[in-house]
This record gives structure tokens, sequence and C-alpha cells, in this order.
């Protein structure tokens, strides 16, 4: 490998690690893992996209870098992974599916390109995600946007979004299609950070017809499943009720989606190959969040810090992880980013003072884990939005209005709200988290909450001063990832 490696991160949008690690699902995932590294105890610092990506990229847990529900942005306080790389010479790129991860959210920084793929032409007018929204108001706002800027860019944007995204595709092929070009094109005398993030396991659930059929029941249909309502926060409110077999086929779409990704990995790794770019590449495939498809009476990935949400998928292949072997100490995603720049050879002290994260690079000097932290700062959506959206709020709904953070040692995990609630784990004997074994083991929780209070008391917390307002065609965007802002 070359002294300093590209470095490929692939996030597999809204990935239950269980679905991830099942070969009949993601082959190409358990392929490289056959010869590379998995981490199998891989916990997210949060259990969605903003901040769990935020984490990702500056090694950091949503407490300090405080992008989360209450502050839906990530300021330039902390530097960034993609900084470190840029500030070290590479090409650093990053290819979003997600309108989280966006210029708009803070995300840009260190990136010599931001290519966001819900727009067929890169631009800050994003018409084409207006036009879902057809009272009035909105078609006026089509109306000025449409003249803001390019209108020819604006129209093409708008033609893409009617006629192909969202078919069976979320932006995952044109993610691919631009990433092949880009490295055939690429002067490879330089080294590159890339960054990706696939959106298709993320609601709705619309994976191409003939991977569907692998994963739905054998007397069930393709039309069938997508018939059943996908709408989350109408089942969390008792809106709609979907049977056991409604759910049975949600998996299966789902699955589907995942499978879908996989390919997309395989052409990553086939092109790298092609372009004699993938000896010299660390390739590191993980998610940023998990999805609960009825688990523990929920669905989508909000309101909970439950396994099904936070234990990840985490693999990765080439340079230093090419021993085939399973890493079973605990890790975050925090590490990754000490753990690139370690094998990347870059010193980068500013930001290593800001990590949270350690490195667990095969060479790194630093112990396992003890424990790791996740936390759900504030409810998305909040109770307002879900009132405005769903009508008047019962205790079913109510009782989600509360901040979360969990602690998890090697056998236990105890997850504690701001309502004062606790819940207790043995994960070793209940990873499921099925039974709440507080009451019964009330000196393991206390010990727990203990660990749980010295870790926030160990650094500065961020200071958020404001609310980000978010508003016009970036709320409509969100909410039709079932955001309700």
């Amino acid at each position: 490998m070359a002294t300093q490696p590209n470095v490929v991160v692939v996030v597999a949008d809204t990935t239950r690690v269980d679905e991830a690690f099942d070969a009949q699902v993601a082959p190409t995932l358990a392929s490289l893992a056959a010869g590379g590294t998995r981490a199998t105890r891989a916990i997210s610092p949060a259990p969605w996209t903003l901040p769990a990506h935020a984490s990702l990229l500056t090694g950091t847990h949503s407490s300090k870098h405080g992008a989360h529900a209450a502050h839906e942005r990530l300021d330039d306080r902390l530097p960034l992974l993609s900084e470190c790389f840029q500030d070290a010479g590479y090409e650093t790129v990053c290819v979003s599916g997600n309108t989280w991860l966006s210029a708009e959210s803070g995300f840009d920084r260190g990136f010599d390109t931001f290519q966001q793929m819900w727009q067929v032409f890169q631009s800050d007018n994003a018409l084409s995600e207006l036009v879902d929204v057809t009272d009035e108001s909105r078609i006026k706002a089509v109306a000025r946007e449409l003249f803001d800027g390019d209108p020819v860019r604006n129209v093409a944007n708008v033609l893409y979004h009617y006629l192909f995204r969202g078919r069976v595709d979320d932006g995952g092929a044109r993610s691919t299609e631009f990433i092949s070009d880009w490295l055939h094109d690429r002067n490879t005398d330089q080294p590159f950070f890339l960054l990706v993030n696939y959106l298709e396991p993320h609601l709705d659930y619309r994976p191409p017809e003939r991977l569907a059929e692998r994963f739905l029941p054998a007397d069930a249909t393709f039309d069938e499943a997508m018939a059943v309502p996908q709408e989350p926060w109408a089942y969390l409110a008792g809106d709609i009720e979907l049977t056991e077999r409604d759910f049975r086929l949600l998996s299966g779409l789902y699955r589907a989606e995942i499978a879908y990704v996989d390919e997309q990995l395989e052409q990553l790794r086939t092109v790298l190959e092609a372009t004699g770019q993938r000896e010299d590449t660390v390739f590191v495939v993980t998610a940023d969040h998990g999805e609960n498809i009825d688990d523990h009476g929920l669905m989508d990935h909000q309101y909970c810090l439950y396994d099904t949400l936070i234990h990840v998928p985490l693999v990765l292949s080439g340079g230093s992880f090419d021993d085939g072997e399973d890493l079973t100490d605990l890790v975050s995603l925090v590490d990754l980013a000490p753990t690139l720049l370690d094998e990347a050879g870059i010193d980068a002290p500013g930001a290593r003072e800001s990590f949270q994260g350690q490195s667990f690079h095969p060479d790194a000097d630093t112990d396992p884990r003890e424990f790791v932290v996740s936390e759900y700062m504030a409810p998305m959506p909040s109770m307002d939005a879900l009132e405005r959206n769903v009508g008047e709020l019962t205790p079913r709904l109510t009782k989600y209005d509360r901040s979360l953070r969990t602690v998890r040692t090697p056998d236990y995990k105890l997850v504690r709200g701001s309502d004062g609630q606790r819940e207790l784990y043995d994960i070793e004997s209940d990873p499921g988290e099925t039974v709440d074994v507080s009451a019964a083991m009330p000196a393991v929780a206390d010990e727990l909450a203990t660990l749980l209070d010295d870790w926030l008391a160990s650094f500065e917390h961020a200071t958020i001063d404001e609310t980000v307002a978010i508003t016009g065609d970036r709320k409509d965007r969100l909410e039709q990832l079932g955001y309700l802002q």
C-alpha cells in the first residue's frame, strides 16, 4: 500500500446490524469482512442522521458538537475529519443522498467536492424538492424559485424529481456512477478521502421489484407489499393499524433496500480495482443508525436508544485491517476519526485534542473501551410537530417527550431519560432488550448512572444560543423523509 492510503467511508443509511451482517442480504459486505476486520460491537453515538454524521466527522458526541434536534446544524467550532485529510494534501469528496448531510447543515467543510444527489444539477436552489407540495403558497414558492439562479438547471431538477428519482432509487445509482466517473478521471498521484451516504434503506422503502421478490414471503406480491402504509407517526399515534403480516412485508422491502446498497458496494469495489486503486485503499462500511420495524412497538428510528438503532455494522477492509479477524471490543463511531488518521499517518494534533474517540488501529497504544455512550438530545419529531401532523397528543405519544442517554459496558446497558426513567438490560443474556432488570439489579444501575455522570462532567458541552430555523424548501425535503418540522 502507498505511504498514504486512500480512504473510503460508506455510510449505509438506516441499516440494522442484523440485516447487514446477513450474507444472504449483503454478500459484498460479507466478502469485505471475510478478508478485513468486522467490528461486532460497534455503537452509534446517536440514533438518527444529523447527530450521527456529526459525531463521525468530529470524533465527538452530541453533547459536545451540538448538532441534534434542538440545534439542527453542525456549527464550525470543532475541526472535521475531512479538514484533517484536506490539510494533509488529500483530495476530499463527499457524495450525499441524505438531506441532513448537506451544505445547508454545515457538512461541506473540508470537502473539495460536495455532491448532493437529490439534485441532478448541483444548485443552492432546491426547487425539485418543492414540487410534491401543492397548496397555493407552495405553488407560488415554486414560481419564485424557478427563476432564482439558473432556470434551465432548476427545470432539469424538477423533471429529474418527477420522472426518475424516488421510483426505485433515492440517488444510489447516480452516486455510484458519479464516483465511478470521478475515479476514472482523477489524478492518482494524490490520495483521496471519500465519504458516501447511500439513503436507500431509509423510509419510504421502495426497492427494485427484482430484489424485493427475493425477500418477501412466498405468498406475497410486490404490489401487496408496496401497498402497506409506511407512516410511522400515524402508526405511533394509533391512527393506522398494521398487522404482523404487514410488518413481515415491510421487513422484506427493507432487506431488499439493503441488498440494493450492497450492489452499490460491489460496483465501488469493482471500479476501484479497475482503476488500480483498490490495493491502496482502506474501505470502510458502516451505518449512521438502524431501524425499528415494530421493534419495541416503534417504527422508524426515533424516540429510543435500543440496539435496533444504535448497534451498527462496521467493516474495515484494506491496509492494516486485512487480517480477517473480528474485532469484538466495544467501539463507537466517534473512534473512526482517530483510527483513520492513524492509518493515514496524519498527526492533526489540534483535531485529536478535540476528539472524544479513541483509536482502535492495530498499532494504536490504547486499551479496549470499558464503556460507550449514545445520546438522544431531544425528540425528533418534537411534540409540537407531532401535534401539528397527527392531532391531539395522548399519553401514548407524550411519554416520548424526553431526552435519553445510554451507557453500556460489555455486559450491561443503562438507558436514562430526562423524565427520570431508567432501564437496565443484561446485554449478554438478553440482546433483544426485552427485560428491564433495573429493579432487580439496582446496584448495577447505580454504578452505570455514576459512570455516565462522571463522563458528562469530563468535558465542555456545546452552548446552543438558538434553534436553527428550518423553513421553505429544506423543511419540505426533510418532511418527505419523515422528519416532521
